[in-house]
C-alpha cells in the first residue's frame, strides 16, 4: 500500500512541475495563437500507437493550423486513477485547451468534462464511450492497407498457409486482421489461416513463441502486429508490419507495414478547438466512431522498398490498382471486427 501511494505521489509530482513549470504563456489575443495540448499516452511513444500520434502533432505544428504555434506535453503511460489523477492536474493548471487521451479513457474523462467545459477532451480507440458534448472520440482502422498486404500474401505464399499475431483482441485489431485475410483469399482463395493473440501490449517472449508456433505449422508469411520479427529473421521467411513502416526493425523480413496517420485526427479536432474558441461554436463531440480512411490519410501502405524485387511486377500493379481504387472510393475494404480466431 506504502508503495503505491509513493508511486502515485510521484506521478502527481512530476505532473504538477510540468503544467506549472513548462507551460507557454497564454495569448491575451480575441483569436487564438496559441494551442497546448496535454497527451496522456498508455503505451510510450516507442510504441507504435502512441508515437505515430507524437509524429503527426509535429507535422501539425509545422503545419500551423489556423496560425496556430501548437505545444504538447505528453505523460508517461498512466492507466486508471492516474491516469486521472494526470487529466486534473492538467485541468486545475489552466493552461491546457485540449486533453487529447490516447487510448480507453472514457471513464476518466466522465468524471472531468462537466467541471472543465472549456477543455476539449479526446479518447482514442475501443471501449470508449461516445459521450458527446466537449468530448470527441477518435477512432483508428488501418484495415485498408491491411487487405493490400493480405492480397500480396496471398500470391507469394507458397504453401497456402498465413499467420498473424496480434495483441489483444478487439474491435479496432480485428478488423486489421480479418481484412488481411479477406485480401489474401481474394488473391488466393486456397489460403489457410492461424491467428493468435499474446493478450498483451508489449512481451516479446510469447510473441516470439506463437510466431514459431505458426510457423512450425507451415505458415510462411505471418502478418505481425506485436513487434516482433526474430522468428521471420531465423525461418528466413517474410513479414508484415502493423500501424507504422516497421522497415527498420527487421529490413531482411519486413516486405511492408500497414501504418496508421492520425494528421486527418488531429486537423479535426484543431478544427472543433478553434471553432469553439474563435467562433463560439459550442463542442459537439461525436457518439460514434469516426474514423478517416486511405483515401482521407488516415492510413498507409509503406512498402520496403528493398525487398520490393520478390513481389511480381504483375503483382505489384494488381496492388496498384487495388489502392487506387481504394483512394478513389470505387472498392470498399468491408469492416469486420468479429472474433477472427473463430473463422
Amino acid at each position: 500500500m506504502f508503495a503505491y501511494l509513493a508511486r502515485r505521489l510521484a506521478v502527481l509530482t512530476m505532473l504538477a512541475v510540468a503544467a506549472i513549470a513548462g507551460s507557454p504563456e497564454r495569448s491575451a489575443a480575441a483569436e487564438p495563437d496559441k494551442l497546448n495540448i496535454a497527451v496522456i499516452l498508455s503505451a510510450g511513444i516507442d510504441n507504435a500507437w502512441d508515437g505515430t500520434l507524437i509524429q503527426a502533432l509535429e507535422r501539425a505544428k509545422a503545419a500551423k493550423p489556423h496560425g496556430l504555434e501548437i505545444t504538447w506535453k505528453y505523460t508517461d503511460p498512466l492507466w486508471g486513477d492516474d491516469a486521472g489523477d494526470a487529466m486534473r492536474l492538467f485541468a486545475e493548471s489552466g493552461e491546457y485547451d485540449i486533453i487529447w487521451a490516447h487510448s480507453t479513457y472514457s471513464d476518466q474523462v466522465k468524471k472531468l468534462r462537466e467541471e472543465f467545459p472549456e477543455i476539449l477532451f479526446v479518447v482514442v480507440g475501443s471501449g470508449n464511450e461516445g459521450l458527446g458534448g466537449n468530448q470527441y472520440w477518435v477512432y483508428k482502422r488501418v484495415h485498408e492497407p491491411a487487405y493490400l498486404l493480405g492480397y500480396a500474401a496471398g500470391k507469394l505464399s507458397k504453401s497456402n498457409k498465413l499467420g498473424a499475431v496480434g495483441t489483444f483482441p478487439a474491435d479496432d485489431v480485428n478488423d486489421e486482421i480479418n481484412a488481411f485475410f479477406a485480401g489474401a483469399k481474394a488473391a488466393n482463395p486456397a489460403i489457410e489461416r492461424s491467428v493468435a493473440f499474446i493478450e498483451s501490449w508489449y512481451d516479446p517472449a510469447k510473441a516470439g513463441e506463437y510466431t514459431n508456433a505458426q510457423i512450425a505449422t507451415g505458415a510462411d508469411l505471418i502478418f505481425q502486429l506485436t513487434g516482433n520479427f526474430k522468428p521471420c529473421e531465423e525461418a528466413k521467411i517474410l513479414c508484415f508490419g502493423n500501424f507504422q513502416d516497421q522497415t527498420s526493425f527487421s529490413p531482411s523480413t519486413v516486405l511492408s507495414s500497414a501504418v496508421a496517420q492520425w494528421d486527418p485526427d488531429v486537423r479535426w479536432i484543431v478544427d472543433e478547438w478553434w471553432a469553439h474558441k474563435a467562433e463560439g461554436k459550442p463542442y459537439a463531440g461525436n457518439t460514434e466512431k469516426r474514423w478517416f480512411g486511405m483515401k482521407d490519410g488516415g492510413s498507409a501502405l509503406a512498402p520496403n522498398p528493398d525487398l520490393q524485387a520478390k513481389v511480381p511486377e504483375e503483382v505489384q500493379a494488381e496492388i496498384e490498382d487495388l489502392k487506387s481504387r481504394i483512394m478513389a472510393g470505387s472498392f470498399e475494404v468491408p469492416i469486420d471486427a468479429s472474433d477472427p480466431k473463430a473463422k
